[in-house]
């Protein structure tokens, strides 16, 4: 399996939850960005995640005391997600990972089986970019970009993702089960539509 970063950005506000932060909410008894990050560092793969700076104190909290290749880094989240690309992109050129795998952590259907087998996909192909889909093709998350791409996600500014570099390349979809590339929850109706699911499944 080829090297990779994997990058959480964590920084977001969780400005449709009416003032809860999602990223805190339990899931499987820890709080969700908690769990994400303890999945990424199952697959042994070095993980960074970005969080506000100077006001990151809860979520720093729960992340402390994992085991792994774990770095925080402080970000200016009011530029938005390409704050996170950047700093993902600068750690991956600096780790000389082969691809940076960007995990968002308000998607509680991703494990670190998922992570894994993305990561498997990705070594096949390491100078393609690869994103993850639900069964029926859907495109969602995880994706990872090849090295060859860090520059121009270095370029970016303002609330732009990845997106518009996916756009230009030949993108290798890989379905993952289930609707877990596509379950991302930002409002507090899509939690309790999801818990509800989740006491019936």
């Amino acid at each position: 399996m080829v090297d990779l970063l994997i990058l959480l950005p964590a920084a977001g506000r969780s400005a449709r939850m009416g003032g809860q932060d999602k990223l805190l909410i339990p899931v499987d008894g820890e709080p969700l960005l908690r769990r994400q990050v303890r999945a990424a560092l199952a697959t042994g793969q070095r993980v960074l995640a970005t969080l506000p700076r100077g006001r990151a104190t809860a979520r720093a909290t729960a992340l402390a005391g994992l085991a792994g290749p774990l770095t925080i880094a402080g970000i200016d989240a009011e530029e938005g997600m390409a704050a996170s690309m950047r700093a993902g992109a600068e750690a991956a050129q600096a780790a000389r990972a082969a691809g940076l795998m960007i995990m968002l952590p308000d998607m509680p259907e991703i494990g670190a089986s998922h992570v894994a087998t993305l990561a498997r996909a990705f070594a096949e192909a390491p100078d393609r970019p690869l994103r993850a889909t639900d069964m029926a093709g859907t495109p969602g998350h995880p994706a990872i970009l090849p090295a060859r791409l860090f520059p121009g996600l270095a370029g970016l500014r303002g609330d732009a993702g990845a997106r518009t570099l996916l756009q230009q390349e030949n993108v290798r979809l890989i379905p993952l089960p289930g609707r877990a590339a596509i379950t991302d929850l930002d409002t507090p109706a899509d939690w309790a539509a999801w818990q509800s699911r989740q006491q019936k499944g």
